[in-house]
């Protein structure tokens, strides 16, 4: 066999896959957005619980989340199945997630008001169990595409269709939430979760199917590692594991600031409280405002996948962070002129005025730009991956990609609890909604919450890729050597020795 094939074989993937398979990560997306965003609402406002118990709950489950990650990816990198690797939890963690989502929103109520100590027992078990499942599922998004292709120019794809999987789920239920909210009686409101969480059960269960028929062909054992077998690593090494490898620990920074960037400047909280009590009109700016966000993201996601694919994706993810980061400063400039009353300090689309302009122009491409690498990370750990096996020899992605989940969780779950100290700080013991007036300290916590935050986010995630090694280029070479020494196992030769010749 020439030493021309062993440096150039790569494992590419079809269209469809590249398409389908991102649709689990869609999937698992549809159960974050409810719970990041409108469990809190369900918590206080159907079931009566206390508002600073409803929001620090969102954190204590994201660190229980975060806490199961390792375990499960543990059990996927030492599981070998008819079925595959990845699919049987990708199926499992959604079925435990429709189970879980009945008992969490319909049988808490089920509870008497009298028996108000059970609710909260019965909320917080019903939500471990909801979490159980939704790692089991989310944490083949990161792990199985390690399998799927490890081409540098199909790995950049990944993002796209993974961020269009997200519109599919997150994006449907961000658009339909404030339609529903308006003709159901508001987030607060127990007939909205009547509506919205049987329609999230049946799209979340269609695109999991959808990406098990994308991840079906690749997930078989001749597409694991260099020699296809299945790794027994023992917790005790998962320190060493990180600290060995540093690029893994400069993408969880750059992932976790990028996270919990996301998870504050989206929150339904904060948007309620800029769109409707500071410029009065929240029902003619959610919507719009958000599909500005989204027509601006389309150009960059075009110009984020010829960056990738051309300099890398470290490359690509350094330089429209940077936009977004120099785009909000804008923003920033333009919410600390707003005045309550004063329309020439006021967003308004229907009249347009100079304000308004210059907050599209600024919002738009601060959002697309940022937008369009907010998933970037997800790809960027099947290359961390590629590198441990690269380092080590070892194929351990189940692994890899919950020690990125791990940090990831742990920041973003400060999310919703920042969200709702900085409410309760400000004298309001329920979570604003689209009609709620507007409060004194409310802009203060408007401008930290929607600029402040992740403006420290970006300059975070720019930090930590500053160090970062695993270029476009540098992921070629060590793809080359991965395949060489793959193509070696297959010959005959052991591990260790092909890790002696390819180097």
């Amino acid at each position: 066999m020439s030493e021309e094939r062993k440096t150039t074989s790569l494992n590419r993937a079809k269209p469809y896959q590249l398409v389908l398979f991102p649709m689990n990560n869609g999937a698992t997306n549809v159960y974050y957005i409810l719970t990041m965003n409108f469990i809190a609402y369900y918590a206080n406002g159907v079931l009566g619980l206390a508002l600073m118990f409803a929001t620090t709950m969102v954190t204590v489950m994201r660190l229980f989340d975060a806490v199961t990650d390792p375990i499960i990816g543990a059990l996927i990198d030492r599981t070998s199945t008819k079925f595959g690797k990845f699919r049987p939890y990708m199926v499992l963690g959604n079925a435990i997630m429709i189970v879980s989502s009945i008992l969490l929103y319909f049988g808490t109520r089920v509870v008497s008001d009298d028996m108000m100590w059970l609710r909260y027992v019965c909320f917080v078990l019903f939500y471990a169990l909801y979490v159980i499942g939704y790692t089991f599922q989310t944490a083949c998004t990161r792990s199985g595409q390690t399998c799927l292709t490890n081409d540098p120019k199909q790995r950049p794809l990944f993002t796209v269709f993974n961020t269009v999987a997200s519109l599919i789920g997150m994006g449907l239920v961000q658009f339909l939430a404030p339609i529903l909210s308006e003709r159901l009686g508001g987030y607060n409101s127990a007939s909205f979760f009547d509506v919205m969480i049987p329609l999230a059960i049946v799209v979340s269960a269609v695109l999991t199917l959808l990406a098990v028929i994308g991840i079906a062909e690749k997930d078989r054992p001749e597409y694991f590692g260099v020699g296809g077998k299945q790794e027994k690593v023992p917790f005790s090494e998962y320190v060493a594991i990180l600290k060995a490898n540093k690029e893994l620990q400069r993408l969880m920074v750059a992932g976790a600031g990028c996270k919990l960037a996301f998870s504050i400047a989206t929150n339904m909280t904060v948007l309620c409280m800029l769109y409707g009590a500071m410029m009065g009109n929240y029902g003619g700016l959610y919507l719009p405002m958000m599909i500005v966000g989204y027509v601006f993201s389309v150009p960059f996601f075009l110009l984020t996948v010829r960056t990738s694919q051309k300099h890398g994706q470290k490359a690509s993810l350094v330089r429209y962070t940077t936009l977004a980061l120099i785009m909000y400063v804008g923003v920033l400039v333009l919410l600390l002129f707003w005045k309550q009353g004063n329309a020439a300090f006021n967003l308004s689309l229907f009249p347009l005025n100079l304000y308004s302009i210059l907050f599209v122009i600024f919002f738009g491409v601060g959002y697309g730009a940022y937008y369009a690498t907010a998933d970037m990370p997800i790809p960027m750990v099947a290359d961390c991956s590629d590198y441990e096996t690269y380092r080590s020899g070892r194929y351990i992605p189940g692994i890899m990609g919950t020690l990125f989940s791990l940090v990831d969780k742990l920041v973003s779950s400060l999310g919703s609890t920042i969200v709702g100290a900085a409410v309760a700080m400000i004298g309001i013991h329920t979570l604003p909604d689209g009609n709620t007036p507007y409060a004194d300290g409310m802009h203060g916590v408007v401008i930290v919450l929607f600029c402040v935050v992740p403006m420290l986010a970006w300059v975070a995630t720019l930090i930590a890729m500053k160090g970062y090694s695993l270029t476009g280029a540098r992921m070629k070479e060590i793809q080359a050597v991965n395949a060489a020494r793959k193509e070696a196992i297959a010959d005959g030769m052991s591990l260790e020795e092909a890790m002696e010749k390819y180097k």
